[in-house]
């Protein structure tokens, strides 16, 4: 028992690692990271946040869900960091596949659908950034000023 614990602990450390944030030059970034690319489109119905999944009226993504908490342990593990150290927040991924960004207050900045993207989006819609994958098997978060500063308020 002890055995499979620290083996499902290992494979998903990645997924359950702390994510550095950075500030993105939107004219210096390739098309298809982009939100002029159709995948990564405002506009896109799957990438909407009234589509069920990315709904702030899903439960799986309310900061009241124990898993979004602020106060979860899980989280601290799942911090949103500046090159800095600075600690912004933390991340959650609900049952859907939807990547949840929270301040450290618990509320939800922006989201990246489960599907078909790797775009963040605000809570409003807006295009906010990229998700990126390290080498160390986890993310970076590349986000514009804007959305970076919605985790300040």
């Amino acid at each position: 028992m002890r055995l499979a614990l620290i083996l499902s602990l290992l494979l998903a450390a990645p997924a359950m690692a702390d994510a550095p944030l950075f500030i993105l030059d939107r004219t210096q970034m390739a098309f298809d990271l982009g939100p002029g690319h159709p995948a990564n489109s405002p506009a896109r119905a799957s990438n909407s946040p009234n589509a069920a999944w990315n709904s702030a009226a899903n439960s799986a993504n309310s900061a009241a869900a124990y898993e979004n908490r602020p106060d979860n342990p899980a989280n601290q593990n799942r911090l949103i960091f500046t090159a800095d150290g600075n600690v912004l927040g933390y991340y959650a991924v609900n049952a859907g596949g939807v990547l949840n960004l929270f301040d450290l207050r618990g509320q939800r900045i922006a989201y990246r659908p489960a599907r078909g993207t790797r775009s963040l989006f605000t809570t409003g819609g807006e295009w906010c950034g990229t998700v990126d994958g390290t080498m160390g098997g986890g993310f970076a978060l590349g986000v514009t000023r804007q959305c970076a500063a919605r985790f300040g308020r």
